[in-house]
């Protein structure tokens, strides 16, 4: 049943909070490069608990207006949380406007999908906010227009992604466990990764199915030992220090260590805080990594 359009904006005159989850594309095996230029994947996904914070508020003008603590940001169809806003407002002829004010805390070019979740929670809001209807699953197939991320973004928790990472299978949660993001003062851009990567000739992938049965059995060392990714084929031969704090975070007890998605953030697995955040203290200490937070799956 399709609402009037008084109904589906009523809600649009209160201020609208969401927050969007950081990810880990945890566990990462391209099978082959497609004509168009994307990769055909089959990796486990994991969200995390950190969050960068988005509030939308309703404007009686029909435009879409970004706002953000980030001076190196895009504030116009350049940002992702602008598309996304366009993306529904288009299709369903909203005739008002809305600000979206974005807080950064996600760390960004770090292979966190920290522009993927932003766009995923303003879909939400979007929806919220002007009373759309759509349902989660509407909302995945729509975001997929934004990235191939986004899609999980808006579901969230613990899945396997294959095609181009649009086709989700929610999985069991990762058992409970502790998580060093550790950011090295460097950007890589994905571009660059995904071009150098020679998917085709690849011989080693990932155990994912593996994983699979290791996380439906609650088995928090066997998924991480099964765990790899291989973008770190092309990442870290060209920085090196993202080995070094793998090897720093092993050292300190890590179940296990590794890039997350096309890097140069490194993810550590502990089973307890206090081997964390001595890891954390070594990073700070020896290699002046400045960007790291504990925290844990959701």
């Amino acid at each position: 049943e399709n609402k009037s359009n008084s109904e589906r904006y009523r809600g649009a005159n209160e201020r609208n909070q969401t927050e969007s989850n950081g990810k880990n594309q945890s566990w990462t095996g391209c099978h082959k490069e497609k004509e168009d230029g994307y990769h055909e994947v089959r990796m486990i996904m994991q969200s995390i608990n950190m969050y960068d914070q988005i509030r939308l508020s309703p404007l009686e003008e029909p435009q879409i207006r970004v706002k953000t603590n980030v001076s190196f940001l895009p504030v116009n169809e350049d940002n992702l949380v602008y598309k996304a806003a366009k993306l529904l407002m288009d299709e369903f002829q909203v005739t008002s406007g809305v600000e979206i004010d974005l807080r950064k805390f996600i760390p960004t070019a770090a292979g966190m999908g920290g522009g993927s979740s932003d766009a995923a929670a303003v879909l939400v809001g979007v929806n919220r906010m002007f009373q759309l209807g759509l349902t989660k699953r509407e909302l995945m197939e729509r975001s997929v227009a934004i990235g191939a991320d986004v899609p999980f973004c808006v579901l969230r928790g613990t899945a396997l992604a294959e095609g181009i990472g649009e086709i989700l299978t929610p999985l069991p949660s990762l058992p409970k466990c502790f998580v060093l993001i550790a950011k090295p003062p460097i950007n890589v851009s994905t571009k660059f990764v995904y071009t150098n990567l020679r998917a085709n000739e690849l011989t080693c992938h990932p155990d994912i199915d593996g994983q699979i049965r290791a996380l439906q059995d609650g088995d928090l060392e066997a998924v991480c030992k099964k765990m790899g990714n291989v973008l770190e084929t092309v990442t870290i031969p060209a920085y090196p220090i993202i080995q070094t704090i793998k090897d720093k975070m092993m050292q300190c007890g890590a179940v296990n260590a590794m890039m997350s998605g096309s890097g140069p953030t490194v993810f550590g697995i502990f089973n307890e805080r206090e081997q964390a955040e001595k890891a954390a203290e070594l990073l700070r200490e020896e290699d002046k990594i400045r960007q790291m937070f504990v925290t844990t799956a959701m």
